[in-house]
Parts: C-alpha cells; structure tokens; sequence
C-alpha cells in the first residue's frame, strides 16, 4: 500500500508541473508566453512569431500566422481555440 501511495504521489507531483496550454494574444504577448501557452510552438517558434509582427505589423487573422516560418495548418488548427488577436475571444 505505501508504494502505490508513493508512486500515485509521485504521478501527480509529475503532472503539477506540466503546462495547460491557454488563450495568448499574439499581437501583444513576449516569445515566452507564446512558447508557453501554445501547442507545438517552442521559443524558436515564438521568437519568430514575434520578430514577424514586429517588422510587418499585428496579425489580422489566425491564417496569417502560417505566414511565419516553422507555423503551418496543423499547428494553427491545433492551437485556434487558444490564439487570441485582440482582447476578444477567436471565431
């Protein structure tokens, strides 16, 4: 009984520290967050992201950010729910 107690612990101290992906803002939010809070998307990734919007301007639409090298459809569709372009949930 104690080992399964210690195994069952240490599962779930194991899965505290995994990270839920949630909403981010792209067009406001730093690489880290990107990275963090995105399905798929690591800092190189983000860091790209970010770099994009700098030198062209906010994203319009969630589609633009196939735009940027490395993000493709999977990646987007993996993550619409959770890309935000403005204060307002995505459609």
């Amino acid at each position: 009984m104690r080992i399964v107690k210690l195994v069952a612990g240490a599962a779930l101290f194991a899965l505290s520290g995994m990270a839920i992906a949630g909403p981010v803002n792209v067009n406001t939010a730093d690489a880290e967050t990107i990275s963090a809070e995105l399905k798929g998307i690591g800092l190189s990734k983000a860091r790209a992201i970010v770099e994009y919007r700098e030198k062209h301007g906010p994203f319009q639409s969630i589609e633009d950010l196939a735009l940027v090298s490395g993000i493709g459809d999977r990646t987007l569709e993996r993550n619409r729910a959770d890309i935000r372009l403005s204060s307002a949930p995505a459609k």
